[in-house]
């Protein structure tokens, strides 16, 4: 897509094979990355799908440094580091931008969110202006429960007009609450956003106006949300309970 015609911020993502020091060193050899060439993300959802070890969270992290957000999450304003455990991948990546500007983002890393909340509270410890916390509602991400923490961030601190790359936010979600989170990316999405998102949630990835990527088999590639083994695995478990139970309990002695 022409970049003076999107109406999205990032169009595409290429990797620079001919960069690459090795295909058998981490994190090159992860079934993601290996075969992979590029991306088209959707102008509003991209979903990126696949088993635990994969390489979702991986292409994920590259693609929130590239574009130059902290790699353990926040906005581009954050920069403090608990531990340097992030990939070189974002170094051999090439991120296609649009004209257009985004006003606001943030990278949600499930993993460690405990650390953007911690830090958050030691900037407001410090001298400044209007505390941080006010633009995440007010009351420190630490005195909330992990879920109710994720959804505050989500209503509060997500204002539009921005690219939000979430890793598997489902993680401190009910159901319920992920229904919700459903409506959140709806009312974002109507206001010029665009999300990036790795999940394994059947009900986030039911969002209609989006792309599915699947890693299989050291491929990526779009596929439908009904054929998925996320939506076919738990359609398949919730009609037909008992037998399921019957099954793994049996195995299991």
């Amino acid at each position: 897509m022409n970049s003076l015609e999107a109406k999205h911020y990032l169009l595409d993502m290429k990797l620079l094979k001919d960069k690459v020091p090795s295909f058998n060193e981490y994190p090159f050899n992860l079934d993601a990355v290996r075969d992979f060439e590029s991306i088209e993300f959707h102008p509003k959802v991209t979903f990126i799908i696949g088993e635990n070890g994969s390489g979702k969270s991986t292409l994920l992290e590259a693609i929130a440094t590239a574009w130059g957000f902290n790699p353990e999450g926040g906005t581009k304003n954050f920069s403090f580091s608990t531990r340097s455990s992030h990939s070189e991948l974002h170094k051999y990546i090439r991120l296609a931008k649009s004209f257009r500007k985004a006003k606001d983002g943030f990278f949600l890393r499930a993993e460690s969110f405990y650390n953007v909340a911690t830090n958050i509270d030691e900037l407001d410890e410090g001298p400044g202006g209007a505390p941080i916390i006010n633009s995440y509602g007010g009351l420190s991400l630490h005195q909330q429960s992990h879920g109710e923490s994720f959804f505050s961030l989500m209503m509060n601190r997500f204002s539009g007009n921005g690219l939000y790359i979430l890793d598997e936010p489902e993680a401190a979600l009910s159901p319920k609450r992920q229904m919700a989170m459903l409506s959140r990316i709806h009312d974002l999405v109507n206001t010029n956003s665009q999300f990036i998102i790795a999940t394994h949630s059947p009900i986030i990835m039911a969002y209609t106006n989006a792309t599915i990527f699947e890693i299989k088999e050291g491929n990526l590639c779009p596929v439908q949300y009904e054929t998925t083994e996320h939506y076919n695995i738990t359609k398949s478990f919730l009609n037909k309970t008992s037998y399921y139970l019957k099954h793994l309990l049996t195995q299991s002695n």
